[in-house]
């Protein structure tokens, strides 16, 4: 049975939670707090697997107790805030009869650090161990790794857990060191090492569904937008490290909500904008799955991104010497560079045009967007009407109007975002 404290627990501690977003959807409805059916009080969130389902996860904090004083974060010990902690037995009790009742399909369990990390992070084990061993628990599991904790302890979840996740938040030595002088990049590294060590190393489990016995959805990180003077730069050689060094298989990146005062972090009224966070996921993309290299898409003279222009569209215009790219010709990696061409219509061309000729009519319909990447191409020699333009006009003809700040609790307005677990 659920009780009144248990649910009062689970208020304060699934807010708390909010503001980590490596599992998150970023996009929930809002009707209320009294409203019929609203999951999101108590700490539900939706999102999404790589293969494209939606499932609902339970997000919370085994506790909201901090003993570190990070500027940037809402449950620093020395912010005035109700504090919570769950028992191993009540979590886990809590999330199975959610899971029971159908309301989610797995748990998303973050933490504080209350004493100490290694303590902390038994609590975590203990939570999953009951779930697992006790309740038989068959869900979804993302926890947390915790930076400084015991690495066997560590190590025992990611056989317990689905993914396990070591959030960096800053891009940079200086800034960790600035704004969260209690953590450093060895102690955030060390987990991310023993967990790449033990997925390149493991065996499947002893059932019949071949999944991994370790973590089978891998790892993932966050990092946080605009804290300190970090460029979209910066992040992204970052990114580029941990996916190449760490062997990390998710990174996700979240536009600082100002909840603290503090004169080396932005304005209580001053957000960062929404397109800022959205630009470096599609830079992210662009980097994992279409051969994109950091150093290709921003470099030391220009370290951000333009909002109004989409990276891989940015990318082209300002390599617009490499265009047109003869469609009929071009290999699946240069295809993949055209703006307005995904990896699906890529993989179409390629097909296509070894059984017949190609025309925009079937460029449309095998998924081709013309409406940028008409810009970019021709086919057999030829452009289609009102195409052929300088870089410059192009900039401001393909600029994205919807370039604006966007309110992000909660995100009532705009296209949402789409965050792959």
């Amino acid at each position: 049975m659920i009780t009144d404290q248990t649910l009062k627990k689970l208020t304060i501690l699934s807010d708390a939670a909010k503001y980590d977003t490596t599992c998150a959807s970023g996009y929930s409805r809002t009707f209320g707090d009294r409203s019929v059916g609203n999951y999101t009080s108590s700490g539900i969130c939706h999102s999404y697997t790589a293969d494209g389902r939606c499932i609902s996860l339970l997000k919370v904090l085994y506790t909201n107790k901090c003993i570190y004083n990070c500027a940037y974060c809402a449950n620093k010990v020395t912010n005035n805030c109700l504090r919570e902690s769950f028992t191993s037995e009540e979590l886990a009790a809590l999330t199975y009869e959610f899971y029971r009742r159908n309301y989610i399909s797995g748990l998303f369990l973050s933490s504080a650090i209350e004493n100490t990390p290694t303590q902390t992070q038994q609590n975590i084990y203990r939570t999953l161990y009951l779930l697992r061993k006790k309740y038989a628990f068959k869900g979804y599991i993302h926890a947390k790794a915790l930076p400084g904790a015991d690495l066997s302890l560590i190590e025992a979840c990611g056989y317990l857990a689905d993914r396990m996740s070591v959030n960096i938040e800053l891009a940079t030595r200086e800034n960790l060191r600035a704004l969260a002088p209690q953590k450093s990049f060895e102690s955030i590294a060390a987990p991310m090492q023993l967990l790449r060590h033990r997925l390149q190393s493991a065996l499947p489990s002893y059932d019949k569904s071949n999944r991994p016995a370790f973590l089978p959805a891998g790892q993932s990180t966050q990092m946080i937008i605009g804290l300190g003077n970090e460029s979209d730069y910066q992040i992204l050689r970052t990114a580029k490290y941990l996916y190449q060094s760490l062997g990390l298989s998710r990174i996700t990146y979240s536009a600082y909500i100002p909840v603290n005062e503090n004169s080396l972090l932005p304005a209580l009224n001053a957000p960062i904008p929404l397109k800022r966070e959205n630009r470096l996921f599609q830079a992210d993309w662009l980097m994992r799955y279409y051969f994109f290299d950091a150093d290709e898409l921003l470099n030391a003279q220009e370290p951000f991104f333009d909002l109004g222009i989409d990276p891989k569209t940015d990318w082209a215009l300002r390599n617009y010497d490499l265009f047109p790219v003869e469609i009929s010709k071009a290999s699946y990696t240069t295809l993949l560079r055209i703006p307005g061409i995904g990896r699906r219509s890529a993989a179409r061309i390629v097909h296509f045009r070894k059984e017949g000729t190609l025309t925009f009519d079937t460029l449309k319909r095998m998924g081709v967007v013309l409406k940028r990447a008409r810009y970019f191409i021709v086919l057999y020699g030829h452009r289609m009407p009102y195409s052929d333009f300088y870089a410059e006009d192009l900039r401001f003809i393909l600029r994205d109007s919807s370039a604006q700040q966007l309110s992000f609790f909660p995100m009532q307005k705009g296209v949402p975002h789409v965050y792959h677990l």
